[in-house]
């Protein structure tokens, strides 16, 4: 698979998972935090906004790709905010859901090197 494709594919993950936590924070959130956690308000709105910060990273990723220089530097980006929730669940995992905290390790942190291997490949490229 292209680097181009691969970055594609991670966008419109990325972008649909924010699109389904936009829609239904409490229902999506309760995967990974617990439904109790995911019941208060302030865990709806955190929600909310990472959702948004989501979708707009899949549009900049979309919007740069054919950047040579720009491109891989969201790519990056996008990757660094990936390793920062794998990151911050591993450090969390005793609060949560055993099932939920793995299952973002794991989409997250594929993702995170998914899209560090895409950035490099793009840049290496250009």
């Amino acid at each position: 698979m292209s680097a181009r494709r691969g970055a594609q594919l991670l966008a419109a993950g990325r972008a649909a998972i924010g699109t389904a936590v936009l829609l239904a924070p409490e229902a999506t959130m309760s995967r990974w935090l617990g439904s109790q956690n995911a019941r208060h308000g302030a865990v709806r709105a955190l929600g909310r906004g990472l959702a948004v910060r989501d979708i707009a990273l899949a549009l900049a990723s979309l919007q740069t790709l054919e950047d040579p220089v720009i491109g891989p530097r969201v790519l990056a980006a996008c990757a660094l905010a990936d390793g920062v929730d794998a990151l911050a669940t591993l450090l969390e995992r005793e609060s949560l859901p055993p099932l939920g905290a793995a299952a973002t390790v794991a989409v997250a942190g594929g993702a995170f090197l998914a899209g560090l291997a895409c950035a490099r490949q793009l840049a290496n490229e250009g």
